[in-house]
């Protein structure tokens, strides 16, 4: 079998890459599951990419292993329960078992499947590198292979985000045992020998949240294609025309906010329309859509080419981030590799990715609908200001973030990982290194 060729060599490595939730064109796991491994590919790594529904979509030379899940939250039937023909394996019985006591069942089984599915192939990978899963499966599997995780943002403040909106206490203390799995992930991470993070701020809060010592993270950015999110010579921009992602509709996302704003706009006399990056799915963003009447002038789009969204990107006067909350944002720094001027919340790390207001970003308050509102009006009342803004905002991303780089400092913390004594011992019982 192939081998390292040294430790601090340049030689190829064996990664194994696990995903629970790869969902291809919105939410940041599938993106940077995608991007990620065709860059590690790139330099000459191998990578086998195992993960659950939705399945991500890969480079040709990046091998996908599929774990299906029971896929209880599918788009079309989310939350459903499963018929007993479904059940196949423990791991099924698993899913539905933490699912029955109303948390969030995914991390949990998975880990357990790729655990149960990698301990005969240990002498394949030098290295396994976990996207956000932390199930205690990953921390068993830690001790039988060197293992590396990406932990994008700590999820107590999608729970805290998301209780500090529920309407009443049942409403609160159903969404704090949703997010139960929460503690199992701090548990794991804080286990873990070294864990990749993607911003400062996401640094921070994972020490202060979930007891990560700080001595273990590593900050890793995430990148962008630049070829690909370019601005397009043919592409004219829709006057009025906003663009936002919204991979789902939780309270993180603020895209409410986004929808009310709009509404105050449109209400004042300003011709808005908006495309939203993701399906329509029931929630409070809908809701007020359907309150104002809005449905008109909102278009979501989902399951289309990376090309079509650099195309919406560009029809767009401006790309709309309103998060109150975000580790980093690849849709904010997608949006401005493409020239889009870009409207974005002072909301977790995005001060530190978008630049400084008035250079290279339109700043606004988090969970403030008229800011929001005004900070458009103005935007759009002054194209110097937008067409300065895009510029340098493309500017700012070339200079920092490109995929090629996230993969090649993410290939120093696999060979510093692998560097360590005890991973150097798992090695060679897996028969990685001679003994």
């Amino acid at each position: 079998m192939p081998k390292p060729a040294g430790l601090d060599s340049d030689a190829p490595l064996s990664l194994a890459y696990l995903t629970y939730r790869g969902k291809p064109h919105v939410g940041g796991q599938g993106v940077y599951t995608r991007h990620l491994t065709k860059a590690l590919a790139d330099l000459g790594h191998s990578v086998e990419v195992f993960g659950g529904q939705p399945y991500p979509e890969l480079d040709e030379r990046v091998a996908l292993t599929k774990l299906p899940s029971l896929d209880l939250f599918n788009d079309h039937y989310p939350g459903r329960f499963p018929a007993y023909w479904e059940f196949k394996t423990r791991h099924d019985l698993l899913e539905t078992a933490v699912f029955c006591t109303g948390q969030f069942p995914e991390p949990l089984a998975f880990s357990a499947r790729v655990k149960h599915h990698l301990r005969a192939r240990l002498g394949e990978f030098d290295l396994v590198h976990d996207n956000q899963c932390l199930g205690y499966g990953i921390a068993k599997l830690e001790q039988q292979i060197p293992l590396i995780v990406t932990l994008h943002h700590p999820i107590t403040r999608d729970r805290m985000l998301e209780m500090d909106a529920a309407p009443n206490r049942f409403k609160r203390v159903s969404i704090g045992r949703w997010y139960g799995f929460v503690k199992m992930q701090g548990r794991v991470a804080s286990q873990m020998p070294r864990v990749v993070v993607v911003s400062e701020n996401s640094i921070q809060d994972i020490h202060t949240d979930m007891g990560v010592p700080l001595e273990n993270m590593r900050l890793v950015p995430v990148g962008v294609d630049p070829e690909l999110f370019k601005p397009l010579d043919n592409v004219e921009r829709v006057p009025g025309r906003l663009i936002t992602t919204a991979s789902a509709d939780v309270a993180l996302k603020g895209l409410s906010y986004l929808v009310e704003a709009m509404a105050k706009l449109r209400a004042d006399g300003h011709d808005i329309s908006l495309t939203i990056i993701g399906k329509p799915k029931p929630g409070k963003s809908m809701d007020l859509i359907d309150e104002y009447g809005l449905a008109p002038h909102i278009q979501f789009v989902s399951g289309v080419t990376d090309e079509r969204i650099v195309e919406l990107y560009d029809e767009a006067e401006l790309a709309v981030v309103p998060s109150l909350y975000e580790g980093f944002s690849l849709p904010a720094i997608e949006a401005m590799c493409t020239g889009t001027p870009l409207v974005a919340t002072d909301g977790g790390a995005l001060p530190e990715v978008t630049g400084a207001d008035g250079d290279t970003v339109f700043r606004c308050r988090k969970g403030d609908a008229d800011d929001l509102a005004s900070t458009i009006r103005d935007a759009l009342a002054d194209p110097d200001a937008r067409a300065r803004i895009g510029a340098a905002g493309r500017h700012r991303v070339l200079d920092r973030w490109t995929w090629r780089r996230c993969a090649q400092l993410t290939v120093e913390q696999y060979r510093d990982v692998l560097a360590m004594p005890d991973n150097v011992a798992k090695l060679r019982a897996n028969g990685r290194l001679d003994a």
